[in-house]
């Protein structure tokens, strides 16, 4: 599958690689860059384990984790809670920058070992090349951009369950002739990595132990030649690795005062419910909802923006592999890549319930696997991803130039979105007039539309964009109403308004039933001004006024990005004009004085 793969075009080689460490080094600053923004791109569910850990911090205890919102509790183990309450002093230093900075730790780790192993693994010249390639690969996946910089992450599990296989690779690597890792991987060794599995299996849940076992089993016994005695020994090994590794897991229902709750909200709820489905296995796993050819795409989907050269990759690969003759060809470090990517990916076809995000742990391997065959993969991909680029980086540039118009950009803002919008297209420009240069080109673009979207966002993210100290204070302590529009996102206002005594209503559409959804609006917020100090209410259109007035007082006001949008509300029509569906303004309103 992967032979031939080692020579890489002598141009290639002879070129300059300072441009590249430019590029990885680029990619990394822009995880830092915004890190504390509201909008960066984030799983829905942050908030709500922002929620937990901040609830249980002010329990002033390690265990049983605390939550307001029914069913969530104990919905991730307690080690990414941990997490975010040792980042955030146990409150003290409650940021969303300081929350998510471990995860940019996780994932900035896990970026250098995948460089160290594709340098190792490329022929020479252009290791440092393959290197650079396979660490900008990685941070440039959309996968890692969204999950391996915010605070739910993937990033601790993908660093701790990786690390078996790092360590098997570099058994393959060391350059000098020693005993099969088989023989090597003694009970020491085993039992590293069983703890390494339970540590991985600690932030997100017990059943990644299986993926990851099953993944070293077959890495180990595919990368050598095929004997019983190894085989057995390999087995017992990683049988002990997994075992421990649940075992770590299972300390939570040890410390944990109410294990029974655990059980049930955890392991009966949260994973044995992605088993089962109403409809039987095999018609839910061909029709259902998450039907098993999806998961086929997983590769692609978490690339992101990168998911052509993926889908490339991917379809290079299966073509060599219908031919046994080449797995004759491949070396001992690709059969673990191998092993890597197909087990992750088989194992987590087989629930009921399949998500690209699963097989976010294997992403490493990919990256590796795409640097070393990257002058082989088609350009074709790269065209293609640089045709949908393009207009991405036209339509940021557009809101860029909008918010400033409306004020809510200054012009150096805007100014330096369209300078990376500008380096964007120039790159994809450079792609399409010198075609050699496409595959590179492509990173650049994808490079230049996350560095857009993150500067595009930043004049709305700062404390300027918030509410001044002086509304701060005058909030603490205050019942306030605010707008949430989603499942636990009610909590960024603990950020905004730190101090105010904080109950969520629904908005934007969203009718949970909390707080007289079914009323009109004028009539609700009228409602909501009675029965609270303050409320934090969303303009619906961009020309409207606070309907209370003049019965209420409009304390302060920010800009808001509307998220859920009606049908007919974005068309071809105003698609340019992006002030007419993309921002409404938040108003802080209390009741007039005397009210």
């Amino acid at each position: 599958m992967f032979s031939g793969t080692m020579q890489a075009h002598a141009l290639s080689h002879r070129a300059p690689t300072w441009p590249w460490l430019v590029l990885v080094a680029l990619a990394a600053a822009l995880y830092l860059f915004g890190l504390g923004s509201f909008y960066a791109p984030t799983n829905g569910d942050e908030m709500v384990y922002i929620h937990i850990a901040r609830m249980t911090a002010e329990s002033g205890h390690w265990l049983p984790l605390q939550s307001e919102l029914v069913g969530t509790r104990n919905t991730k183990p307690p080690l990414l809670i941990w997490q975010a309450m040792v980042a955030g002093g146990w409150g003290q230093h409650w940021s969303l920058f300081a929350l998510r900075l471990p995860s940019i730790a996780y994932t900035f780790a896990t970026t250098a070992l995948l460089a160290f192993f594709a340098h190792r693994m490329a022929p020479a010249p252009g290791k440092l090349r393959t290197a650079c390639i396979a660490a900008a690969l990685y941070l440039l996946f959309f996968s890692t951009f969204r999950y391996g910089r915010v605070y739910l992450t993937s990033a601790p599990e993908t660093f701790w369950l990786a690390l078996p296989m790092w360590w098997l690779l570099w058994l393959h690597l060391r350059g000098r002739t020693v005993a099969s890792p088989a023989h090597q991987l003694g009970a020491w060794a085993y039992t590293l990595i069983g703890i390494a599995m339970g540590l991985g299996a600690a932030y997100k849940s017990f059943a990644l132990v299986a993926p990851t076992a099953a993944a070293l089993w077959c890495a180990v016994l595919l990368s050598e030649p095929w004997n019983w005695r190894p085989a057995v020994r390999t087995t017992v090994g990683v049988t002990w690795s997994a075992l421990l590794g649940l075992g770590i897991f299972a300390l939570w229902f040890v410390l944990d005062p109410n294990p029974a709750e655990v059980w049930q909200e955890f392991v009966v709820a949260e994973n044995a419910g992605k088993m089962s489905s109403s409809l039987g296995y095999w018609q839910a796993a061909l029709y259902g909802a998450y039907p098993m050819w999806t998961q086929l795409l997983a590769y692609p989907a978490n690339g992101g923006l990168l998911a052509l050269p993926v889908l490339g990759f991917c379809l290079h690969a299966l073509a060599r592999g219908w031919r046994p003759r080449y797995y004759a060809h491949l070396s001992p470090a690709l059969w673990v890549l191998l092993a890597w990517l197909v087990v992750w990916l088989v194992v987590f076809t087989i629930p009921n319930q399949r998500s690209e995000r699963y097989v976010i742990p294997a992403m490493p391997a990919l990256a590796i696997a795409m640097a070393l065959l990257w002058d082989r993969l088609h350009r074709v991909w790269f065209a293609a991803t640089l045709l949908i680029t393009v207009p991405a980086l036209v339509m940021l540039g557009r809101i860029a130039w909008v918010m400033g118009s409306l004020g809510m950009a200054s012009p150096t803002e805007v100014a330096m979105t369209l300078l990376a919008a500008g380096a964007g297209l120039a790159g994809a420009i450079a792609g399409f007039v010198r075609f050699s240069w496409v595959r590179n080109a492509t990173l650049l673009a994808c490079l230049a539309v996350l560095g857009c979207f993150t500067l595009m966002v930043q004049p709305i993210s700062g404390d300027a964009a918030g509410y001044s100290t002086t509304v701060q204070s005058q909030m603490k302590g205050q019942r306030l109403a605010v707008p949430n529009g989603f499942t636990g996102q009610y909590e960024r206002f603990h950020f905004v308004l730190p101090g105010a005594r904080i109950t969520p209503y629904d908005a934007e559409g969203r009718n949970t039933g909390a707080l007289y959804p079914e009323m009109p609006a004028p009539q609700r917020l009228d409602r909501l001004l009675k029965e609270f100090d303050a409320v934090v209410w969303l303009q619906d259109d961009l020309n409207e006024q606070p309907s209370c007035l003049p019965h209420c007082r409009l304390v302060a006001q920010r800009w808001h990005v509307k998220s859920r949008h009606k049908d007919g509300e974005v068309t071809l029509d105003n698609l340019w004009q992006p002030q007419l569906w993309l921002f409404r303004r938040e108003w802080l309103l209390t009741p007039a004085a005397g009210g």
